[in-house]
């Protein structure tokens, strides 16, 4: 028998709930490809190097070249640091007040929708352990009301349906759970980015409007 075939028989012996599963599984995957575009096009630059060459265009005090830079380049670091750059001097409270709204802004799509990964995943679960409560009964009932020489097809049948609504959810919901745990974990990493460029870009411009303040005193 091959695996196509497997899984139809599988998937037939399951009863009901196994749609209700797949629909889930289906609603899954179309989720995880949308997070998963969204979230490694925010995290594709190389954040690292766009802070270097930021930081040296603004110890130079070339800031205007700095905010180009961020501009032409895409994702939620180079836009809050943009947005930094932009507001043009070296109060310090004024810079994180400028880096917080951009970041309210840039931030929250990479978070949208995540959470309906986890919620799936342990909707998955008790579907599969709602179609083993219904095919237990299922098989009990008709162990009841028919003839001692079927009770045990019926039996049998009975808990087929209940075993493989139950693998069927877990089969769907642990690789979703760990799918959801890793681009959790990428949103993360691009937060942490986000706040420590934006750190190190108020405190270049603190120093270096500081440093202009002495001068020109």
């Amino acid at each position: 028998m091959n695996p196509l075939a497997t899984f139809a028989h599988f998937f037939k012996t399951g009863g009901p709930f196994m749609y209700a599963v797949l629909i889930a599984a289906l609603t899954i995957v179309a989720l995880v490809a949308e997070r998963f575009w969204v979230i490694a096009r925010a995290g594709s630059i190389n954040t690292d190097k766009l802070t270097r060459d930021v930081l040296s265009r603004v110890a130079k005090g070339d800031t205007a070249a700095a905010a180009d830079l961020c501009r032409r380049v895409k994702g939620p670091v180079a836009s809050v640091t943009h947005a930094i750059l932009l507001r043009g001097d070296a109060d310090e409270e004024r810079l994180r007040n400028a880096a917080d709204g951009a970041a309210s802004v840039v931030l929250p799509p990479l978070t949208r929708r995540l959470s309906y990964l986890a919620m799936l995943a342990n909707t998955c679960t008790l579907l599969g352990l709602l179609g083993t409560i219904f095919g237990l009964i299922t098989a009990f009932s008709a162990v009841g009301a028919s003839d001692p020489a079927q009770r045990g097809a019926f039996l049998a049948a009975g808990i087929s349906e209940a075993m493989n609504t139950t693998a069927f959810g877990l089969l769907v919901a642990i690789p979703t759970l760990l799918i959801h745990g890793f681009l959790a974990g990428r949103v993360e990493g691009i937060f942490d980015s986000v706040d420590s460029t934006a750190a190190r870009v108020i405190e270049a411009l603190h120093r270096r409007g500081a440093k202009s303040h002495d001068l020109a005193a």
